[in-house]
């Protein structure tokens, strides 16, 4: 099969429960001490015409280990790029890794205005279960309540929390764009829409680990699922002399910028990003937990509207001097648990690294003849998109072609990144008609 079965994936399932604006959802009722617990999923009542699509993820990493500093009466502001837009939207925040409880005192969200600062018409107040203030659970999670905001497709909206009490964090340590804090005790600027009340500046994402919109326009979620080439290293390198870009351009962002260019209103698709650098296919072959396998609950199976995965691990198995077999039999166990959940599972063949002694390139071999077999990895994915041809240097099959080289051998630069995003056949989605939803 070839990647135009993503196209029927997304164009055949049948249409996703939507939740109607203003329920109460995903954070739960609140137990006898008042507090708000966390929720694996919100509850699904409302129109079928609507439907919750995931729309903005980024994974939460316990290899970074908490925040550097603690915060107390100081509020943080995390940007997302929303790939999709929809009349409402809905927050997740995460403490998967804390150890106690995080008290969130005060949530806002609204549409960047460039830099820390928001377009005054598009502040909302962010509440679960209809409190202001939320505790997430030391390995848990809240989804908030809906929010009445409009967005489109590739907005820029900003999160905002207040924390009152001393308070440490998880992070994602590769957020791709410049994220705001207040001044050290500078109190609850979460209302503050000119960005004055953010002046410091970070390159991590904290507390927040998706955004869903609701709307029946986006036809879908596919997930981007890997270690660092989808996370977003090199996605920053321009080559020699370039100035760096102020968004990383990731192939996922590219691969989201032409669905919006290319696709009709009524082909269009989210594109999130599940990426974290330095992670592995198999449990036994490294990555402290945060394996392909491990964090396949959380990381996919919990998000909405999920329609295909787009699947590029392997690179760090090996490098770890993992076999073949085994990392065979987290490729089997993975895709077994995404297709049984009615997900399409597309897959890469392992890219080069000059890295990789000879025992392991011929691993490397094993592992990607078994991807190619049949163009649907043996019979257990849905299709094969071959980012291992796109970046290979032809005069030296076991290196990337130098040009999409960051110059560490391993990870794609801009026009590297640029080229997955290309190869991937997109006017394909269209060649399927939508069921009616």
């Amino acid at each position: 099969m070839v990647f135009r079965d993503l196209a029927l994936a997304l164009t055949t399932l049948v249409t996703a429960v939507g939740v109607a604006v203003g329920g109460s959802i995903s954070a739960g009722a609140a137990t006898s001490d008042g507090v708000t617990p966390a929720a694996v999923r919100p509850a699904a009542v409302g129109p079928a015409a609507d439907t919750w699509s995931t729309s903005w993820t980024q994974s939460q990493q316990r290899s970074s280990g908490l925040s550097p500093e603690t915060f107390q009466n100081r509020s943080v502001r995390v940007v997302t790029r929303l790939t999709q837009g929809g009349s409402a939207l809905r927050v997740r925040l995460q403490n998967q890794f804390g150890t106690t409880p995080l008290v969130v005192n005060a949530t806002t969200a609204g549409l960047s205005a460039g830099g820390a600062a928001i377009r005054s018409e598009s502040l909302r107040t962010v509440t679960f279960g209809g409190s202001a203030t939320v505790s997430v659970p030391a390995g848990g999670e809240v989804w908030s309540d809906p929010v009445g905001l409009a967005t489109s497709a590739l907005d820029d909206l900003a999160v905002s929390f207040y924390l009152a009490n001393p308070t440490r964090m998880m992070l994602h340590d590769l957020a791709g764009r410049t994220n705001y804090f207040s001044a050290p005790d500078g109190g609850n600027t979460t209302g503050d829409t000119t960005g004055g009340g953010f002046p410091d500046t970070h390159g991590w994402t904290y507390l927040v680990s998706a955004v869903d919109v609701l709307g029946p326009e986006t036809t879908g979620t596919v997930v981007a699922y890997g270690s660092s080439v989808v996370d977003g290293v090199g996605a920053d390198n321009c080559g020699a002399g370039c100035p760096p870009p102020a968004v990383f351009q990731r192939w996922t962002d590219t691969l989201a910028q032409r669905v919006v260019d290319e696709l009709p209103a009524d082909r269009q698709v989210a594109v999130v990003n599940e990426g974290i650098a330095g992670t592995t296919a198999a449990p036994a072959c490294g990555g402290g937990g945060l394996d392909g396998v491990s964090r396949l609950d959380r990381d996919v199976l919990a998000l909405h509207d999920v329609r295909a995965v787009i699947y590029y691990y392997g690179t760090n198995d090996l490098a770890n001097d993992c076999d073949a077999e085994t990392i065979l039999a987290a490729y089997r166990d993975t895709f077994a648990r995404l297709r049984a959940a009615g997900i399409k599972v597309f897959v890469t063949p392992i890219t080069p690294r000059p890295g990789y002694t000879a025992e392991q390139n011929a691993r490397r071999a094993v592992v990607n003849e078994f991807v190619r077999v049949g163009g649907n990895c043996s019979g257990t994915c849905d299709g094969v998109l071959d980012f291992d041809v796109v970046l290979r240097d032809p005069a030296n099959p076991n290196s990337i072609y130098p040009p999409y080289d960051t110059g560490d051998g391993v990870h794609a630069n801009i026009p590297g990144q640029t080229a997955i995003a290309d190869s991937i056949p997109l006017n394909s989605l269209t060649q399927a008609a939508l069921p009616p939803r």
